[in-house]
């Protein structure tokens, strides 16, 4: 498409032949005589770039500039004067002007100077429009990333969203549980209602059942009035039980009841009430081990776990790490015109952490660097921990088990994942030379790239 140029000169000779020289180049241009009728012309059409004479009268060329930058942000701004000062063209930069020229100049001066203009404005557009895509093709409902196991999740949501199945997500904290559940309801024909979400682990266990069914004016002391429960607020749509692991024995049984006929009563109550709700559930803890163990019951188990959703931990994931990296500095930081988001070695030194607190722990690293080391998340900006980690060697380098404990098979699946996405960059994608560096055949090797799902990347 041509590029649109609006030329403003209060000089009549410098207008058109601005306009002449850069029709014939196979721009399209329009002229305005002044700042006010340029902002006029910018309301009602879009310009890719604007040259404007820095002096003129009324409103002058940088209070112009400075319109622009914020009604146009993605126009370029290119400023002439006869009046060359080094401090103009130091406060034009300043302000956002991609460039300055001082008349008289040279004719072929003019024309590199539009034609980089131009190029770099495409190039941001480009950029821009290329991120916006990347987000919206790897992302779906606050979820991010586009490793095949992603992909493989915002698929099974979309087909289990508009069903009324109740659905059992699983997975280690941090690993989105809840944007899940979310990305359920918010793509269901439920949308329209309450999502109501509730940590059964952080609710006494003595105040767990009036919390969940509500309680009646008198069930016990402190009731005094009349009490609405999670499962009446969350009334035709929703409900997300997080931590479905903790809820006692007693009251699984209650829950059970609900799941089956699909009606309640308070505390104190006596009269039963319907409950129009789709239940989601989640757990860090292994469901099926405490079925075993007699701490959950086993029919609770299966009415909850009708489909089952398991997220996958940050390790197992190390590819989405860059795209999680952008999101959140998105989320904390203006948007960076010029430079990098981070730093090559920082992305490295991430693309090789373990991430025992998943997702939710590189957050807080973003987070952190952004307020620490500026614009740029740096390698020094990053924490002590994550910097000095080193994974364990074949030696018997110690590895200490963080506190709160950790998933040893997830663990050693996400170390195999990196080293055979390092075999296939040093071998090039050659899948036989990749073999050959881990020391595996190739069979061997097409069967671990499967195991991962990473057979057809």
């Amino acid at each position: 498409m041509q590029a649109r140029i609006l030329i403003v000169d209060d000089e009549l000779s410098m207008r058109e032949f601005l306009s002449i020289l850069l029709e014939r180049e196979g721009y399209k241009t329009d002229p305005a005589e002044s700042a006010e009728s340029a902002l006029k012309l910018l309301e009602s059409d879009g310009y890719d770039l604007v040259i404007s004479d820095i002096n003129m009268p009324g409103l002058d060329g940088m209070a112009l500039l400075e319109r622009i930058r914020k009604s146009a942000p993605d126009t370029a701004v290119l400023m002439i004067t006869a009046f060359s000062t080094a401090e103009q063209a130091v406060e034009a930069m300043k302000r956002g002007a991609y460039d300055y020229i001082a008349k008289p100049f040279k004719v072929e001066e003019i024309k590199v100077l539009v034609r980089n203009a131009l190029e770099k404005r495409n190039l941001q557009r480009e950029n821009f429009l290329l991120r916006q895509e990347i987000r919206e093709r790897y992302s779906f409902s606050g979820l991010i990333g586009k490793s095949k196991r992603m992909r493989d999740i915002y698929t099974l949501i979309e087909k289990v969203a508009v069903s009324t199945a109740n659905v059992l997500i699983l997975g280690e904290s941090g690993t989105g549980k809840e944007l899940a559940a979310k990305a359920i309801h918010y793509n269901s024909p439920r949308k329209e209602r309450p999502f109501v979400a509730v940590n059964c682990g952080a609710i006494p266990e003595t105040l767990m059942e009036s919390e969940l069914f509500g309680h009646k004016k008198g069930a016990f002391t402190g009731a005094i009035v009349d009490r609405a429960g999670l499962f009446e607020q969350a009334e035709g749509g929703t409900l997300f039980l997080d931590e479905i692991g903790e809820v006692p024995l007693q009251l699984q049984a209650k829950l059970l009841r609900v799941l089956q006929e699909r009606e309640f009563r308070r505390v104190g109550g006596t009269e039963d009430k319907r409950a129009d709700v789709r239940i989601v559930a989640a757990s860090n803890r292994d469901l099926e081990e405490q079925v075993k163990e007699g701490t959950f019951r086993e029919d609770l188990f299966y009415r909850l776990n009708v489909v089952e959703i398991t997220m996958p931990s940050l390790r197992e994931r190390p590819e989405d790490i860059p795209l999680l990296v952008e999101h959140f500095y998105g989320k904390f930081a203006p948007p960076l015109e010029n430079g990098e988001l981070i730093a090559g070695e920082a992305l490295k030194v991430l693309m090789s952490y373990p991430f025992p607190g998943n997702v939710r722990e590189l957050e807080n690293i973003v987070e952190r660097c952004l307020v620490i080391g500026g614009k740029t998340i740096a390698l020094d900006s990053l924490p002590p921990h994550v910097i000095h980690y080193q994974h364990p060697s074949a030696s018997g380098e110690h590895l200490e088990i963080p506190g709160e404990g950790m998933n040893l098979e997830a663990y050693l699946d996400g170390i195999e994942k990196r080293l055979l996405l390092q075999a296939l960059e040093k071998s090039g994608g050659v899948k036989k030379k990749a073999a050959a560096l881990l020391g595996m055949t190739f069979r061997s090797f097409r069967y671990r790239l499967a195991k991962f799902g990473m057979d057809e990347e």
